[in-house]
């Protein structure tokens, strides 16, 4: 299937207006070479009803939306592909109050709801890792803490960041809200998320050490504190981009439990930060949203902030 996005919001407006239109263009970007049973595979279907197909072989019964972000949603279609554009269209994004603005929703649980379920979609299932020279370090987000030492914390969130080495510039990046600073969590991200053979660039924190499987290079800090920001400069240029959005477009009001969702959405906007266009934002977004399982409220736990 081309590529095919609404450009302007006046043409998304006009184009989708219709839930058919919605379905059908849900369809196309879930099944771009036609019906494929999620049950057992099998390409042959019958249409039951407008928007319900039955395998031929093993006859379940499959709408566009079912096994989706979109699953047992009581929101219409169209205003899921406002809230779709809304969260592309904006370069920083949209807040959950601003979202309910908006739209024009009665609840600002159901904003958040959809804002949350989007932004689980912003990470596409088996996406390429990265490649080449990676530098790798951990942030913190929270508040100062008394009575801590070195990289101990107990109430701060712990962030650990990827970034591709792209000549001067930056590439790719990936981001991780984890537990802790060991050489278990550190190694396991740097396994999920970097190509092995890559060359993967560190400060000198002993939980680096023994990387199997990488070029290893140790940047190590020999002065002031100050001279960490030159050791590994594109990982601390988004460190400090991603608390300069937090702090923007959030407000700083992200509870830890909910800080993985939005390091997605970051990730999501900053490797497609070259893209002209903010229609084919919003084709990723949808296209992702149609591929990743559904997401209940509940599972996403009570919003307290």
């Amino acid at each position: 299937m081309a590529e095919d996005y609404p450009k302007t919001m006046l043409e998304l407006e006009r184009r989708f207006s219709e839930e058919a239109a919605c379905r059908s263009y849900l369809a196309a970007l879930r099944w771009p070479e036609g019906f494929v049973c999620p049950k057992c595979s099998a390409r042959k279907s019958l249409q039951i009803r407008r928007d319900l197909w039955r395998c031929v072989e093993c006859r379940r019964e499959v709408s566009t939306t079912a096994g989706t972000v979109f699953q047992d949603s009581k929101l219409p279609l169209t205003l899921w592909f406002r809230a779709m554009w809304q969260i592309t269209s904006q370069k920083n994004g949209v807040s959950a109050l601003g979202l309910q603005r908006v739209l024009g929703l009665g609840s600002y649980k159901t904003a958040w709801s959809v804002l949350h379920k989007l932004r689980r979609a912003m990470i596409r299932p088996g996406r390429d890792r990265l490649r080449g020279i990676v530098e790798v370090d951990e942030a913190y987000w929270g508040g100062e803490e008394e009575g801590v030492r070195g990289r101990q914390t107990y109430e701060k969130a712990l962030i650990a960041v990827a970034a591709e080495v792209d000549g001067q510039a930056l590439g790719r990046i990936r981001l991780r809200h984890i537990p802790d600073v060991t050489r278990t969590t550190l190694h396991g991200f740097i396994a999920e998320v970097i190509e092995p053979g890559s060359t993967v660039q560190t400060d000198g924190l002993q939980a680096y050490r023994e990387l199997q499987g990488y070029v290893h290079q140790r940047m190590v800090q020999h002065h002031q504190p100050a001279d960490a920001d030159h050791l590994l400069p594109r990982v601390h240029r988004v460190i400090s981009l991603l608390k300069r959005w937090l702090m923007g477009t959030h407000q700083g009001a992200v509870a830890p439990q909910y800080l993985q969702d939005y390091l997605d959405e970051f990730t999501f906007r900053f490797n497609r930060r070259t893209s002209a266009s903010r229609g084919k934002l919003f084709y990723r977004l949808a296209q992702q949203a149609v591929q990743v399982p559904p997401t209940t409220y509940d599972s996403l736990g009570h919003h307290n902030q």
